[in-house]
């Protein structure tokens, strides 16, 4: 036992440890509520936190998973840069450094240092997304320098007052300065409110209760987090699946992960995931440390609160640099999100034959984002706009089917934008959003299903998209069936349809009247499709989740064409004969 932990009860522990996690969500609600653009207050592209001296995770505000390591690296990268000693009351650093983050530059990092004394005893900070960073607009990047502003670790703010001149350059670089500096003076509040509610913490409990009860919590979580390991039976398991390609070379990038289990230690390999490529998709170490975590937490104790350091203290992740997942400089890092989900469920599907009970089936593992740019009629400015973010497909699991039209798993809270809000603030018009039938996986318990958006523009309008898993669909379990893959298409004002092998979509010019019709994968079904009662697919056809041409083709279930009423000696036949030819 530490003698940080002989300092403090369990019963103070448990009280701080409520009011570290009130802390960050206050934090939250304030940076929700205070930002300017849409991807930040409506899609909650952010995640703010309270961290020890060291930089140690002690909360982090629900909200995107895969910021789990970028702002404990950004810190620890801080104190490397400008020791305690220098760190003075009112200091505010930023950064965006996609190399330590492990994602693009678009992730503006705030790190405030908290004191007691002149000493410092902790930081708060958020990581939030602005819109644009400046660098190249359309088509896609090769290397960093392309991809808009660095900002190494500086100090935005200097014992209070504010560095002008840094304001200055940043607004000189991006394109919606007015919206950028509304972000910017969001996340400030967000540090500040996140400093006040902590001070009150260690004016009434004292410095010794603070540290001793992070110290405590962490203990705690680790304990938990070994108990849940050694669960697991020991042993090596693997995966492999792969991505479509990078953009540039027309390869599939492969993904493979290694698991060892033994004892109260679990070790991800990540050595056989592909080297870093010459597109955009790259991301940083940080970025494959938040992965096999994010993993590791969903497996391990999903429900635990605050998500601190110390649960990952039984995992050891082997990773080596320059894979697509530790990529250096000068890597292309601004599609930097979409591998590392893959690799979360790349490692649920290795571990499947160990733990059935706790993985679910494939989902559709990608922000399914389209971006869009132009110049708004109305009011003649520049204007930037996220489209898609609508969800897909999550995997069945041993219990339950999976859920429709949910965000991938690495964005956690991301929503996507109200149709009202997008429609008043862009010139684009939702022409339909609904789920796309027999997406879902078959199984004894149903894949989840993705979403159709089509959306038409009233303006001219250039088009990004970069959405991926087009060739590699969310795999079923225990037979259960894999779900349809992500894809895209462009409607001409005419009505032509324009298909493309992936989901590649770089510079494409749209004109009034032109659309996008975004289709977001289905999850993976677990266990054998024909082991789903008779009942729950004629329920699920009577819904419009599954068509009745599939529900005899995938489950063996023939039902009449206008009451949807069970032809149970032709299903009986259709199952049996089904059946006998798959065990064949």
């Amino acid at each position: 036992m530490s003698k940080q932990r002989l300092k403090v009860s369990a019963v103070d522990a448990e009280i701080l440890r409520h009011g570290f996690i009130s802390v960050t969500e206050e934090m939250k609600i304030n940076l929700m509520r205070t930002a300017y653009n849409m991807i930040i207050y409506e899609a909650l592209d952010f995640t703010v936190g309270l961290f020890d001296r060291e930089g140690q995770t002690v909360s982090i505000g629900l909200g995107l998973p895969m910021f789990i390591r970028g702002m404990s690296e950004t810190i620890k990268t801080t104190i490397s840069e400008i020791p305690h000693e220098e760190m003075k009351p009112g200091d505010i650093y930023i950064t965006n450094d996609a190399y330590t983050t492990g994602s693009h530059l678009n992730h503006i990092v705030l790190t405030l240092p908290l004191f007691e004394e002149n000493e410092v005893v902790g930081f708060t900070a958020t990581m939030a997304h602005w819109m644009d960073i400046g660098g190249q607009l359309n088509g896609i990047t090769r290397d960093i320098f392309s991809e808009g502003l660095q900002v190494p670790v500086l100090k935005l703010f200097d014992q209070g007052k504010q560095d002008e001149t840094l304001i200055k350059i940043i607004r000189q670089n991006v394109r919606n300065p007015d919206l950028a500096m509304g972000d910017l003076r969001a996340q400030i509040a967000a540090v500040r409110t996140g400093e006040k509610r902590f001070n009150s913490l260690l004016e009434r409990y004292g410095r010794e209760k603070i540290s001793g009860s992070m110290s405590f919590i962490m203990e705690r979580s680790a304990e938990r987090a070994r108990a849940a390991v050694i669960e697991i039976p020991d042993g090596f398991y693997e995966a492999e699946c792969f991505m479509d390609g990078d953009g540039v070379v027309d390869e599939p990038i492969p993904i493979h992960v290694g698991v060892t289990v033994c004892g109260d230690e679990m070790t991800v390999d990540m050595s056989g995931i592909s080297p870093q490529v010459e597109g955009f998709y790259n991301s940083g170490r940080t970025a494959g440390l938040s992965a096999a975590q994010v993993a590791f937490t969903c497996l391990i104790d999903p429900i635990g609160r605050p998500i601190n350091d110390g649960t990952y203290e039984p995992l050891k992740v082997l990773l080596p640099d320059k894979r697509v997942v530790s990529a250096v400089k000068p890597a292309a890092m601004r599609w930097w999100m979409t591998i590392p989900m893959t690799v979360v469920d790349t490692i649920f599907k290795a571990l499947a034959p160990a733990i059935p009970k706790r993985v679910p089936a494939g989902h559709h593992a990608d922000l399914a984002v389209v971006d869009m740019n132009g110049i708004h009629p109305e009011t003649g400015s520049f204007y930037r706009c996220a489209g898609g973010l609508i969800g897909g497909g999550w995997g069945a699991k041993w219990n339950e089917d999976g859920m429709n039209s949910t965000i991938c798993i690495n964005d956690g809270d991301t929503h996507n934008a109200p149709i009202e809000a997008t429609e008043a603030k862009f010139p684009h018009k939702i022409v339909r959003h609904e789920l796309r039938r027999d997406s879902g996986g078959a199984g004894a318990h149903r894949g989840g299903l993705g979403v159709i958006q089509e959306r038409e523009v009233l303006a001219p309008n250039k088009l990004n998209a970069q959405i991926e898993r087009t060739q590699d669909a969310p795999w079923g379990l225990f037979e259960g069936l894999a779900g349809s893959a992500n894809k895209l298409e462009i409607r001409r004002q005419g009505g032509t349809l324009e298909r493309y092998p992936t989901g590649k979509v770089l510079d494409e010019e749209l004109v009034e009247g032109d659309a996008y019709v975004l289709y977001s994968g289905g999850g993976g079904g677990f266990g054998n499709p024909l082991d789903r009662p008779v009942e729950k697919v004629r329920e699920d056809v009577r819904q419009g989740y599954v068509s009745r041409e599939s529900a005899t083709h995938d489950y063996g279930v023939v039902l009449e064409p206008e009451t949807f009423d069970i032809d149970e000696e032709q299903t009986l036949k259709t199952r049996s004969a089904m059946s006998t030819e798959r065990n064949s």
